[in-house]
């Protein structure tokens, strides 16, 4: 079956049989939650992954040569996975929290909401603000959220409830209306005053995902919604050792359960009459065949199910711009009131107050890269320096991760590499606006003397690691509940597709999105019940 080193299966052959009660196409972390579980349930697992090794985009690499950094090239904060399944599958993996809420450059200062000093955080919002109304109406919105995320949180393992069931689980009717009914920026307009605290609170309605606050489709409601009930409080948590700790861990649950991995493999066609499915396989170590399967889980978007199936279905599209870096020092702000040591512990905006957003997604829609590009960051290395070798970290260095939003794949339609180098040099620019010195004086410098910075864009994450249009959750974000009636399983569970035995199982099921699992458990979950 291959080696394994560090939990990663690097070299593979072909599947070992020719017939499994399940095959798992793609070998992120929400197909390696399905193999496990299934093989503990004594199923007969295959999962088949296209390239050299496992993880998908929850994977930690060494990105600058020669240098002994392991960062969470793609997916990099965890929130939305259970205990449940960790305690389930026996996982050694971890999470630390971040006191640091968020950190806004205003002007010469900025607006630091601290999670473990409720006083610090008023006076913040004053100086930034002028009072202490907008604390008063953050403190009662997210105390709101709070009590959303427990009762919601809890049914994303339990079978889809239907929008009345669910509507009964918030037992709350303002809330149900701010988050289910109408649009976002109408509630957020209605509770805050200030420009830039609308806008940190309208990120986590945005964040990879292309709309603004007032979308009728409620496209931003449901991208908020995922991102403040994860974990039943709504934390963004760092992940002990990086991103690859957690998809080491599941593929090493997975195969001490029985699951089969196969990597180098790319399933090239799906048939399927309702009671067993036939994959046509393609290995770069063995050639083609054919393996059959009484289930399917896909965990590959829906719009890859469509092609591997000879189907129509409309391609998505990302828009996001991920900038990995490693920094000999972390820069000094020009806010002088803050350390940079506590601005960059939790999420450090940049342009986002609500204005800018709509500006910057107006000029998106109209074709062009946005003048003011807005990004968030983080750092890492504050939380968890593990990532670093004990050399590094002697020498002070940090990583910091940027995610740029509003950069939809159309922008890189004509000329990509172009087009990436301006937007770069835009959100880069944006960053040293806020700071007091240039980002690019803090940059470390690889085994070649290059600066360590990589940036992604959508077409990048497409070729590299399989998403359509580069869609970071393989397809707009549902709201939890079931719309369409039936009783089969695949509907019960969130994870059906319109075949029987053919079930997702990743970010495209009703459920998915984030590095979270649930499409994995839900889809285990529905094999098992038929």
């Amino acid at each position: 079956m291959g080696a394994v080193e560090g939990g990663r299966v690097t070299s593979s052959g072909g599947p070992a049989h020719g017939s499994y009660d399940v095959v798992v196409v793609g070998g992120g972390h929400n197909g390696l939650v399905a193999a496990a579980y299934l093989a503990r349930a004594g199923r007969s697992v295959l999962v088949v992954e296209r390239n050299s090794h496992t993880g998908g985009a929850a994977v930690s690499e060494k990105v600058f040569e020669g240098v002994d950094a392991r960062l969470s090239r793609y997916s990099y904060l965890v929130s939305l996975l259970p205990d449940r399944i960790v305690r389930d599958l026996g996982l050694r993996f971890a999470t630390r929290r971040r006191r640091i809420s968020s950190y806004t450059p205003v002007g010469d200062g900025g607006l630091l909401v601290d999670g473990g000093s409720e006083s610090g955080t008023r006076e913040s919002f004053v100086r930034v603000t002028g009072s202490d109304r907008d604390f008063r109406a953050w403190q009662s919105f997210y105390g709101t959220t709070a009590r959303l995320a427990e009762r919601v949180f809890p049914t994303l393992t339990e079978p889809l409830p239907t929008r009345t069931e669910l509507e009964a689980v918030v037992d709350d009717s303002a809330a149900w209306e701010a988050i289910f009914e109408r649009p976002l920026g109408v509630s957020v307009e209605e509770a805050f005053t200030d420009d830039t605290v609308r806008g940190i609170v309208l990120t986590d309605a945005l964040i990879g995902t292309f709309t603004h606050a007032h979308d009728p489709t409620l496209l931003q409601n449901r991208c908020f919604l995922y991102h403040v009930i994860g974990g039943g409080t709504g934390d963004w948590n760092v992940p002990i050792g990086g991103m690859g700790a957690l998809t080491d861990a599941l593929l090493r649950s997975a195969r001490h359960a029985g699951a089969a991995v196969v990597t180098d493999c790319t399933i090239t066609g799906i048939e399927t009459d309702g009671d067993t499915a036939q994959l046509a396989y393609d290995s770069t170590r063995c050639g083609t065949g054919t393996v059959t399967a009484r289930h399917v889980l896909v965990n590959a978007a829906p719009y890859e199910l469509a092609r591997m199936m000879g189907e129509e279905r409309t391609k998505p599209e990302g828009a996001q711009l991920k900038i990995n870096m490693l920094l000999r020092h972390l820069p000094t702000l020009r806010d002088r009131s803050v350390d940079s040591r506590t601005a960059f512990a939790g999420t450090f905006h940049i342009g986002e107050s609500a204005t800018q957003l709509d500006q910057a997604y107006r000029e998106a829609a109209a074709g062009r890269i946005p003048a003011a590009p807005p990004s968030e960051i983080y750092c890492h290395t504050l939380t968890d320096p593990s990532i670093l070798s004990m050399d590094l970290q002697e020498q002070g260095m940090h990583t910091l991760t940027l995610f740029g939003l509003h950069t939809p794949a159309r922008l890189f339609a004509d000329d990509p590499l172009e087009v990436k180098q301006k937007l770069v040099d835009a959100t880069l620019a944006q960053l040293d606006s806020v700071l007091a010195e240039p980002i690019s004086d803090c940059l470390a410098y690889d085994a070649n003397g290059r600066p360590c910075l990589e940036a992604r864009t959508p077409v990048e994450l497409e070729a590299e690691i399989g998403l359509p249009g580069g869609h970071i959750f393989h397809a707009d974000l549902a709201f939890p509940y079931r719309k369409g009636e039936g009783e089969d399983p695949g509907t019960r569970w969130g994870v059906a597709t319109g075949h029987r035995n053919i079930f997702l199982c990743g970010a495209g099921a009703v459920r998915g999105g984030g590095v979270s699992g649930i499409g994995g458990h839900n889809a285990a979950m529905a094999v098992l019940e038929s």
